[in-house]
């Protein structure tokens, strides 16, 4: 029976997930676009809520662990916001909520759920633990370079003279490669199906709009 339970909800995990992007995709291309926008952060934090439903065990272990890419996150975040350090000049929109220090709370969300799903995969393809965070801020590298295309246009976030500079890729492969190396410490065994699904939709999300 239990084993029984943790199937559904896995099934209905990936099911929403992806119930959640292709409405958005839709919903975006649509004339009601501004509200679609709006429920980014409610998307960013049903990732979240579904990383965590599928955990064998929710304990304090993992949430030290998600709090490593979380603040690194921040403190990254409020530095480049600030005194453009890192990533270039830059500023955050209003549609990922509520900010602290002209950071919205919801991209710290995004770095620790993107360290989860992304460690899942290099876990699955490598066994090596020195290849494993060198391979996760890789991809985590790659999918910001898909996401920097339609940041501005969501008004997400936006450089000096929309211009990407190549400082913030190589910032987000070292930084993010120091989060999985903290993050991977903790040996969290989240559920890898539903980390692929989240990895996958989110990337299908972002690469549709390369295209319109």
């Amino acid at each position: 029976m239990i084993k029984m339970i943790a199937k559904y909800k896995v099934y209905i995990s990936i099911f929403t997930v992806w119930l959640f992007n292709i409405s958005g995709i839709l919903g975006i291309l649509s004339s009601q676009s501004e509200w679609f926008l709006s429920l980014t952060p409610l998307n960013l934090m049903l990732n979240l809520v579904f990383i965590l439903w599928n955990l064998d065990k929710i304990n304090s272990r993992f949430f030290l662990a998600f709090s490593i890419p979380f603040f690194i996150g921040f403190l990254v975040e409020y530095l480049g916001v600030n005194y453009s350090l890192f990533f270039g000049t830059y500023v955050y929109g209003e549609n990922l909520g509520y900010k602290i220090g002209g950071v919205p709370l919801m991209i710290c969300v995004n770095w620790g759920v993107l360290t989860v799903i992304t460690a899942d995969l290099a876990q699955i393809i490598s066994k090596n633990t020195f290849v494993r965070f060198l391979l996760g801020g890789l991809l985590m590298m790659l999918l910001d370079i898909v996401i920097e295309i339609s940041a501005p246009r969501f008004d997400f976030w936006e450089f000096e003279n929309g211009v990407v500079p190549l400082k913030n890729y190589i910032a987000w492969f070292v930084i993010a490669a120091i989060a999985h190396f903290f993050y991977n410490k903790f040996q969290i065994q989240s559920h890898k199906k539903v980390s692929i699904h989240i990895l996958i939709a989110i990337t299908v999300f972002f690469s549709t709009f390369l295209f319109f």
